[in-house]
């Protein structure tokens, strides 16, 4: 999925994508910016759509405040998160509303380029790792971290997996040092791809289900672990600058603090969806609660949306804070 300094692979979306309005917004508001009294026309925002629900969440709340209470468009592109950050420079893309990490990707492109410029946290920790099943953890209490994974080797055994044990990764895309820690910490496993993040959470589900073991690539913050408890395993402590060479890598991933990135030439308009974007921070808790709406209700990124900003007015009136 979603990882760091060292790899900057991404996904691709799978998200519909919103009507394309080419025409300015329809409305114009009262600049707050130091052009006092003037006013600034919203426009489109080409905002880029990654493949995992948390950021379906983020996107859908955005684009929803943007359209509804500030009379902006929202382009919704579904595009490669690698792409994306390269359409900085040709305003193909706006913004990347919730990035991983990504410190190479940052220095040639906000040091380097000067393209893109980080907008703040949004407000998220997120956490990469592996994880077991809920029945696994009950029933084997010993297995909990790397070191206790080849005695299991068999036991994670499939088809797929050429006689060692099995770890299940997500969309090939999706970067991951799992390889690497494989080979590097002399386990008896292969990885194998699963293909997306639903085929994760249906793996796991089926597992819980049928009391069959699996070993999977997962991350935090996300909806599903209000729906089962999963079994963290531990990788060595990660250090600042143990993953900085992939062939490398023998330590967990690093903890992140997920932030904005955006087009230098969008951030300079300082419209209303620009001064939205600045505001944008809300917590996992939050994140998880729209996710679930969409993934689990199947509600559409629109209503999940509306739902969180009815429910929340203080939030969202922090949001909109000197937008309007």
């Amino acid at each position: 999925m979603h990882h760091a300094a060292t790899r900057t692979l991404s996904t691709l979306a799978v998200l519909s994508v919103s009507a394309l309005a080419l025409a300015g917004c329809g409305s114009s508001l009262n600049d707050t910016s130091s052009d006092a009294g003037g006013a600034a026309a919203c426009g489109t925002t080409n905002l880029a759509m990654n493949n995992w629900v948390g950021y379906t969440a983020d996107a859908a709340v955005y684009t929803y405040l943007a359209e509804n209470e500030l009379g902006c468009t929202v382009a919704q592109k579904p595009i490669s998160e690698e792409v994306a950050w390269q359409g900085f420079g040709t305003g193909e893309v706006d913004a990347i509303i919730e990035n991983w990490g990504h410190a190479s990707l940052k220095e040639k492109y906000i040091d380097g380029d000067k393209t893109a410029v980080d907008l703040g946290p949004t407000g998220n920790e997120g956490v990469i790792g592996w994880f077991i099943p809920q029945w696994m953890t009950e029933a084997y209490p010993d297995l909990k971290t790397w070191e206790d994974l080849n005695k299991y080797a068999d036991l994670f055994k499939t088809s797929e997996s050429d006689g060692k044990g099995q770890l299940l990764d997500g969309d090939p895309s999706y970067v991951t040092n799992d390889e690497a820690l494989v080979t590097n910490l002399g386990l008896n496993y292969k990885v194998v791809y699963a293909g997306s993040e639903a085929a994760l959470i249906e793996a796991f589900r089926s597992a819980e289900a049928n009391h069959t073991p699996l070993l999977a690539y997962f991350y935090e913050p996300h909806w599903f672990f209000s729906e089962q408890k999963l079994g963290h395993i531990t990788l060595p402590e990660y250090t600042d600058g143990c993953d900085a060479d992939p062939a490398k890598v023998a330590c967990d991933y690093p903890p992140y603090v997920l932030d904005k990135i955006v087009s230098s030439a969008w951030a300079a308009k300082d419209t209303p969806a620009v001064k939205l974007m600045q505001n944008f921070s809300w917590t996992n808790d939050d994140q998880n609660t729209v996710a679930a709406y969409i993934a689990k209700d199947n509600m559409s990124p629109e209503d999940a949306a509306k739902k969180w900003v009815d429910d929340n007015p203080d939030k969202v009136a922090t949001l909109l804070q000197g937008i309007k």
